[in-house]
């Protein structure tokens, strides 16, 4: 068993705006609010980069939850595999600033289901060991890879940047990592791809194709139901369902379909956009400092991923 001592979120200093988007693209302010649902949201500011963002959440934690970081032995980052720099390791830079120098480091690269997949490799590792630490950094720079010119990558203007850090650790935890599981449709392979415009990459998507909102609620209900099966419980007992807030739609369609009520979830699409694999630790932050959090509640995570693949992720709070 291993759990999440606990975790921190970081936000960069930059914002990317809607009527920024309106000029460089000419799409209409109501159509990119359509998919934004806010005006504004965190984005890298010029210059900044998604590993000091990672650095700087990991060192509110382990400030809040101080360990020898002498027992930390794995250090890694999760993210798209679009680091700050080609051919580089964001997990060694980040552990060289904070004085680890014991740990395996090294990069998971899954998009935005990223950060859950290295908690699992990580929980599954300490588990094992039966000692020691996990530092899962989650990462990426969404919001610098679109291209706000093109009208046709409009569904991507949501786009935002944030970081998260979790203390993994043998036991419980203040979040027993109880169950997850992953899947991916590899038929939608290429619907994404990245395109290198000059020393940056841009995301470009195919010809529409339609059913991928379908293929969401698809896999998302199949894998809670499959990890519901796996710790025992039935969706009833499911405190709290946290998701990447890529599309509100089927975020409230994926509710219905499991008939649960939109109070057992998060919405912040009026404070955020999409800030990648950091979307369901700032849900799961926001139910912490509201204090809704109870001893023993079963909380599902569900992310997503380019690719596409889909996990959830379960839970268990203890403090």
């Amino acid at each position: 068993m291993s759990g999440v001592a606990d975790f921190a979120v970081s936000f960069p200093r930059g914002r990317a705006d809607v009527r920024e988007m309106h000029a460089a693209s000419g799409v209409p302010v109501a159509d990119i609010l359509a998919i934004t649902h806010t005006e504004g949201f965190p984005a890298l500011a010029d210059g900044e980069q998604a590993w000091e963002l990672a650095l700087a959440a990991a060192r509110e934690l382990l400030g809040r939850h101080p360990v020898d970081v002498d027992e930390i032995r794995y250090v890694v980052v999760a993210g798209s595999g679009q680091w700050d720099r080609p051919f580089w390791s964001p997990a060694a830079k980040v552990a060289h600033e904070l004085g680890i120098r014991r740990a395996h480091c090294f990069e998971v690269a899954n998009f935005c289901n990223a950060g859950m997949a290295a908690l699992k490799i990580v929980a599954d590792r300490i588990a094992l060991d039966g000692g020691g630490y996990g530092l899962v950094l989650v990462g990426d720079r969404l919001s610098r890879m679109v291209d706000h010119t093109d009208p046709a990558s409009k569904a991507l203007f949501n786009f935002g940047d944030a970081a998260g850090a979790m203390l993994v650790e043998p036991g419980r935890g203040a979040f027993t990592v109880l169950h997850s599981e992953m899947r991916t449709d590899p038929s939608w392979s290429d619907y994404y791809v990245g395109e290198q415009r000059g020393d940056r990459v841009a995301i470009r998507r195919a010809a529409h194709r339609g059913g991928l909102a379908a293929a969401y609620v698809e896999n998302f209900t199949a894998l809670i139901d499959r990890t519901l099966d796996a710790v025992g419980a039935k969706l009833p007992d499911v405190a709290h369902l946290l998701i990447n807030q890529g599309d509100r739609d089927m975020h409230e369609r994926l509710l219905r379909e499991l008939d649960l009520p939109a109070e057992k979830s998060v919405f912040n699409y009026h404070r955020f956009g999409h800030m990648g694999g950091t979307d369901t630790l700032i849900a799961l932050q926001d139910l912490r400092e509201q204090r809704k959090l109870r001893p023993g509640d079963l909380i599902i995570l569900a992310t997503s991923a380019m690719g596409f693949s889909w996990g959830i992720t379960a839970l268990e709070y203890h403090e």
